[in-house]
C-alpha cells in the first residue's frame, strides 16, 4: 500500500507511538497515509482507539515478526 509518511515507533512505550503519530499526523493533509511500525504489544488496541477518537482512518493493522505495522489516513 503506498504511503506518504513513515515512522518508526519500535521499542517505543505506550503512549509515545500514539503521541509521535498524532505530530505527524497534524503536519500532513487530508488524504494522506502514514505508516507505523511499532513493537508495544498494547498498539493495536492504542491505534484502533486512537483513530476512532480523532476520525482518522485505520486502513490496515498488521503484525509481522513481532512488529506491529499500521495505515492511517489522515482526516
Amino acid at each position: 500500500m503506498k504511503f506518504d509518511v513513515e515512522l518508526d515507533a519500535r521499542q517505543l512505550a505506550c503512549p509515545l507511538p500514539i503521541l509521535r503519530a498524532k505530530k505527524a499526523l497534524s503536519q500532513m493533509v487530508s488524504g494522506q497515509v502514514v505508516r507505523v511500525v511499532a513493537t508495544d504489544k498494547g498498539a493495536p488496541l492504542d491505534f484502533l482507539v486512537f483513530c476512532d477518537n480523532t476520525g482518522n482512518e485505520l486502513l490496515s493493522s498488521v503484525e509481522q515478526e513481532g512488529e506491529f505495522i499500521f495505515m492511517i489516513r489522515r482526516r
